[in-house]
Parts: structure tokens; sequence; C-alpha cells
């Protein structure tokens, strides 16, 4: 009986994740559009961001009820299954084709961070990264968006903004400002149910926070990314789609991590360094794919699909 309420409130937080994220997302994009900024940069940023939300709540949150473990396995996680699995399946649907100039920097920013997170948990295997490694991370994340930002208002100054219509009726500022403002709170109080819920069906079943950091919850919390890249890939956006997959797997080490990592030393259990050694592999898997003539095609996309199941049952199983 317990575990059933548990169940029902964790699936209850993940639809008010989902909802309350992509009321968020449309929010940002509306105050983006309105301060005339580039397509690119708004997936990289504003959207990006919206569609991390739940990681990010969901990591701070565990980790200021002592649930370290289900912090950094909630950000690689979410990071693998965006990188592997969500690239992948749209890319199965629709070949993408890719300038790599124009998303260079980001990606290159990305393997940097996934790979100063996996020299940290091999230095502090078996205890916990101290904050100032946290503190590391936010550092880095204020100085990547500051090079973001100036080359959002260069390109404004240019003229690169770009107005596009979807044949809906356009919100003003101040409204997407107020829905922006409410869908925060909202992902707050849903991210709260969600790791209260979470943790509890780890102790029923007996099962580690690692497994459900991993599986459940960072599968849940990635949803917005999946529903917004496949609609971005339908609609042959591909740009971006890899844009916001890239900028959320920023947001989720430099930020997620970051500021769970501040509030409390991160613990670098069992498995922990595997996970984050499967997730540079598939890091750099994407940009392998992605330099071989500048588009991803299916092949490709079933075998990062495929590499990602893999590790899945490796991690349930074992």
């Amino acid at each position: 009986m317990q575990i059933m309420l548990n169940i029902a409130m964790l699936a209850i937080g993940f639809v008010l994740l989902v909802q309350s994220a992509n009321f968020f997302v449309a929010a940002s994009v509306g105050i983006a559009r309105f301060l005339k900024i580039p397509p690119l940069i708004i997936s990289l940023t504003v959207v990006a961001m919206g569609t991390s939300a739940p990681e990010l709540v969901i990591s701070v949150s565990a980790a200021l009820s002592g649930s370290s473990n289900l912090a950094i396995a909630n950000a690689a996680g979410s990071n693998l299954f965006n990188l592997l699995f969500i690239v992948g399946f749209c890319v199965m649907l629709h070949p993408i084709s890719i300038k790599m100039a124009n998303i260079s920097r980001d990606y290159w920013v990305s393997v940097a961070a996934t790979i100063v997170l996996l020299l940290l948990v091999i230095i502090f295997a078996g205890s916990a990264i101290p904050r100032f490694g946290g503190r590391l991370f936010i550092a880095g994340f204020f100085v990547y968006m500051f090079f973001v930002v100036k080359g959002a208002l260069r390109s404004r100054a240019n003229g690169g903004g770009e107005e596009r219509e979807d044949g809906t009726k356009q919100r003003s500022l101040w409204q997407n400002i107020a829905i922006a403002i409410i869908s925060v709170a909202v992902i707050v109080f849903s991210g709260k149910l969600t790791v209260s819920s979470a943790i509890n069906i780890a102790e029923i079943l007996g099962v580690s926070e690692r497994v459900i950091g991993l599986t459940i919850v960072s599968i849940g919390t990635s949803l917005p990314e999946l529903v917004t890249t496949l609609i971005a890939c339908r609609k042959k956006e591909g740009e971006f789609a890899l844009g916001l997959i890239i900028g959320s797997s920023i947001f989720n080490i430099m930020l997620v991590l970051g500021l769970a990592g501040a509030i409390m030393p991160l613990s670098v259990g069992d498995g922990v360094i595997f996970d984050v050694a499967v997730l540079t592999l598939g890091t750099l898997m994407f940009f392998v794919y992605a330099k071989s003539g500048q588009k991803l095609v299916r092949t490709e996309g079933l075998l990062m699909v495929f590499t990602y199941l893999v590790y899945m049952g490796f991690v349930v199983f074992q």
C-alpha cells in the first residue's frame, strides 16, 4: 500500500515537472524572442535552462536531504539519456545536418566539464567531492555564460535576432514573465515531491539511490528535453535540437551539480566512476559521429540508442 502511494506521488511529481517545465520553456522563449535573441542562443540558454530545471531542483533537494548519491546519479543519468537516447532516437527518425562551427565552443565546454567531473570522482573515490568542486563548476558556468551572453548581444547588434511565428497568439513580455515565475514555483514543489517519493521507493525496494537516480529519476526529469527535441527534429531544426541537448548537458554538470556540491559534499559511492566514465565516452562518441560528414545518420542514431540500452541493462541487472 505504501509503495503504491509513493509510486502515485512520483507519477504526479513527474507530470507536474514536465508540464511546468514546458510552460517555463515557452515563456522563456517568448521573453528571448521579445529581446530578439537568435534561436541557437535561445536553445543553448533559456530552453536548456528550462528543460534542466527539474534536474536542478531534484539534485539540490537531494543534497539538502543528505542524498548526494541521488544528485550525482540524476545529473549523469540525465546527460547520458540526453546525449545517447534522445539524440539517437531523433536521428533514427530524422537525420540531422550539423555545422560544427556553430556548436563547437559549447560542445567542447560540455566535454571539459565532463572530464573535470571524471577526474574529481576518480580522485575522491570512496569519499566525497569537497565543496570546492561545486564552487569550481559554478565559477566555470558563469564564465561560460559571460561568453554566451556576449555573443548574443553581438549577434543582436548585428541584426542576428529572428522572429519565428508559429501561428499562435503571442503573449506580452509581462505575461511571459508571470508564467515563468509561476512555472518555477510549481517546478520547485514537484521536484521536492519527486525526490521524497523516489527515496521512499528505493528504501522500500532495497534499491540503491544510484540506480533510482540513473533510471526512474533521470529519465523522468529528461522528458522535457525529449519532447522539445522531438518537436525540433520533426520541424527539421536539428541545430536548435543539438543546442538544447548540449546546453542541458552543460547546465546539468556545471550548474546542477555545482549548486548541489556547493551545498553538500557529493558522495562518490560504488559505480559512480563507471557512470561518469560512460558519460565521458558517450560525449566523445557524439563528436566522432557529428564530425563525420557533418551529419548524424540513422545508423549512428541506432548505435547511440543501443549503447544507452546496454548501459542501462548493466546498471539494473548488475
